[in-house]
């Protein structure tokens, strides 16, 4: 999994926990508004193992608490969310975690229990309710026993609410909840605004797509027919066959009442063409035949005839089913994993509403988390982009397709750019992992398996993986190298943060041919620079008020000292074009590795050939109050000195470049500039005032 990944949802874990964590020595408040916290990340993120990872950590600095998570009954969320639970205790991933499924999956006259031994329980909602027999005395009684309430003779715990997909309403439960829980934490990809449920601790979409954690979206054209999308996914799935993935599209009816209507009269006869016909095809719904009363669930598929129908999502989701096409109404709007899944058509009549994001998230999982970094450029993209045709939310970023002006082959051509990588430890010539860990004994007895892989779970990477090298599927040396981690990580800390020993040249690039941008605003009109937007529109998009700021100033400076693009004889231009850009870092390869408890990527903002032949690498920053607030305020500076680290070691490695961190304070650029391993820190005016004066 890439680190980029890792450390995103760290920190908004840790930005959770330091929320709850200074009140957890405190006596219980009963004042609920005072403890009511809301975490909001969207579909596909990791919700569940983020909420794991904080409830591991809760219970490592106070055995005291307990969880009772409540989700949502349909789709057997409330079993998912428990084997998650039970899953990365056996690992040891999260070991602090002892979780019980609350049921009421008892016969005849039996008195219903929940054991106290645990110290985390999912309840499904549906079960506490309105004369169920949760509600009839064992959830009050349960409560009473953990708290200090039950005649004086209680465990004395204190119980934390978290309510999974929080946006649906849990009335039954929050009657309970002044008397007994401490705190109550929402989670949701959607928290329900109306209801004060605003984010406290959150991800963004654009900080999960920048991460590569969820899909980017593809907005199709608003006049295409479900068949030209049908034909646009048939091209996606060629695409898909070189990564052992089947593909699914998705077709979600408009209006419940229509559903029979919409599948005899739009979907299915489409379907059933000839040009079709190798397509798998299953409708869920919850709707039955106005005519016989039969389910209207239907598939072209032989497991019609094996699979019951309530099984046949399980079946569906799978990245080996041959499924290609599920048709579906909201039924599965929440709690369905389908990672496979990577198109999205909304049937649309004049009373459709605007696409929902829980719908949304079903196509917007990145179904190679794990090995991501392992994929093609062209791999990465694929499993990296949502295809949706609907009414997209106005707070849903779309994304806008660029390229290289003309075609692309004389910007690369004339702009040719050399990045950085960070060697492997295995490649310094000094380091012998085997020769290492051989002069340590190995240890009689060993430490707790489940401790160790936690341990190694929160190393680089690349620690990670020399780990199992060693290890070559023995246990014994596992073991070892595991227990002797720290002298491991002490080697590889020694070498890594040595940049002149661990960096080297990498390879001579240019700009993408094609990439795209999430449009967030801060937008600025530019037709003088390397790329056109696929729309013809030149107005682009910023990741930030700085960023679009420096393109400001860098245009200037690009118009008077930057190079021009130049065509062969014969060929002339109408258009100015100077040869500086936005490093879009989808397809981009213009990267400097750096370390920061495990290796990072920095692409840099912008990058500009000057008149001279001269590379200007630009990564803008800003200290001003902005969007990265569940970043601390000293993370955020100690990233830009890793930066300003990493920068000037590139620029000892490449003495022919400049390099830049443009810093926006107030309304003020600090400038840090490195040059052949020497920083010196300048402002606009002096920046462009090197500009006109070097060797000219």
């Amino acid at each position: 999994m890439l680190q980029e990944i890792k450390d995103l949802q760290n920190r908004a874990v840790t930005a959770l926990f330091n929320r709850v964590n200074p009140a957890m020595a405190e006596n219980r408040n009963p004042l609920l508004h005072e403890k009511t916290l809301t975490f909001r990340a969207p579909t596909g993120s990791g919700k569940t193992r983020m909420m794991a990872d904080f409830m591991d950590r809760v219970l490592a600095v106070d055995p005291d608490v307990v969880f009772l998570v409540s989700t949502l009954s349909k789709g057997n969320l409330a079993e998912q969310n428990y084997g998650v639970f039970q899953e990365s205790a056996d690992k040891g991933i999260f070991s602090n975690l002892d979780p019980y499924l609350i049921s009421t999956d008892i016969g005849g006259e039996e008195s219903l229990f929940i054991p106290t031994d645990h110290n985390v329980y999912v309840l499904a909602r549906d079960l506490y309710k309105s004369k169920g027999r949760l509600m009839q005395g064992p959830m009050q009684n349960f409560l009473l026993t953990l708290t200090e309430d039950f005649m004086g003779m209680g465990m004395k715990k204190r119980i934390i609410l978290i309510k999974d997909e929080c946006h649906q309403a849990t009335n039954n439960l929050d009657a309970l909840s002044e008397k007994f829980f401490d705190w109550v934490i929402n989670f949701s990809a959607t928290p329900n605004l109306k209801r004060k449920q605003m984010p406290d601790v959150q991800i963004t979409d654009d900080e999960a797509v920048e991460a590569h954690l969820i899909k980017r979206i593809s907005p199709g054209n608003p006049a295409d027919t479900l068949e030209e999308a049908i034909v646009k996914f048939k091209e996606i799935k060629e695409m898909y066959y070189t990564l052992g993935i089947n593909p699914c599209m998705i077709i979600q009816i408009s209006n419940k009442d229509k559903a029979e209507e919409e599948w005899e009269g739009q979907i299915k006869p489409v379907l059933d063409k000839p040009e079709h016909q190798d397509l798998k095809w299953m409708l869920i719904v919850d709707q039955r035949d106005k005519r016989n009363n039969a389910s209207l669930c239907d598939t072209n598929d032989i497991i019609k005839k094996k699979v019951p129908v309530s099984k046949w999502k399980d079946y569906a989701k799978n990245n080996s089913s041959n499924i290609d096409i599920i048709i579906f109404k909201m039924v599965i709007s929440e709690g369905w994993d389908i990672p496979r899944a990577c198109m999205l058509y909304q049937i649309r009549d004049t009373k459709s509403k605007q696409l929902d994001e829980q719908v949304m998230g079903r196509v917007r999982r990145n179904p190679r988390l794990r090995d991501f970094e392992m994929l093609t450029k062209e791999q990465q993209e694929l499993v990296t982009t949502a295809w949706i045709w609907g009414i997209l939310p106005d707070n849903v970023r779309r994304s806008c397709d660029v390229k290289l002006w003309g075609n692309g082959t004389e910007i690369q051509s004339q702009v040719k750019v050399k990045t950085i990588k960070l060697r492997n430890l295995t490649e310094r010539k000094s380091f012998d992992v085997e020769s290492l860990l051989d002069a340590k004994p190995f240890d009689i007895v060993h430490s707790s398996i489940f401790d160790l892989h936690r341990r190694l779970m929160q190393c680089p990477n690349e620690i990670i993986d020399l780990c199992y090298e060693y290890a070559h599927e023995n246990a014994r040396r596992w073991f070892h190298f595991v227990e002797n981690i720290d002298m491991v990580m002490d080697a590889y800390n020694d070498y890594i943060c040595n940049y002149d020993e661990s960096m080297e040249i990498d390879k001579d690039v240019s700009f993408p041919t094609t990439s795209s941008y999430v449009d967030i605003g801060n937008n600025k009109e530019i037709d003088d620079w390397v790329w056109r937007r696929k729309d013809g529109k030149d107005t682009f998009a910023f990741d930030s008020e700085a960023e679009r700021l420096w393109a400001s100033v860098l245009q200037k400076i690009a118009r008077r000292y930057g190079a021009e693009l130049s065509l062969p004889d014969g060929e002339d231009n109408d258009e100015e074009v100077f040869l500086w850009g936005k490093n879009f870092p989808l397809n981009s390869e213009i990267r400097y590795e750096y370390y920061a408890n495990g290796v990072h990527s920095s692409y840099p903002d912008f990058i500009m050939k000057d008149d001279q032949g001269r590379i200007h690498v630009f990564e803008v920053k800003s200290v001003n109050v902005s969007a990265h607030a569940m970043i601390k305020e000293e993370d955020y500076k100690d990233k830009v000195r890793r930066l300003e680290e990493c920068y000037l070691a590139c620029s000892r490695k490449l003495p022919e470049y400049f390099f830049y961190l443009p810093v926006l304070k107030n309304d003020e650029w600090q400038i840090k500039r490195f040059a052949n391993g020497v920083q010196d820190t300048i402002n606009e005016r002096q920046l462009k005032d090197f500009f006109h004066g070097y060797n000219r």
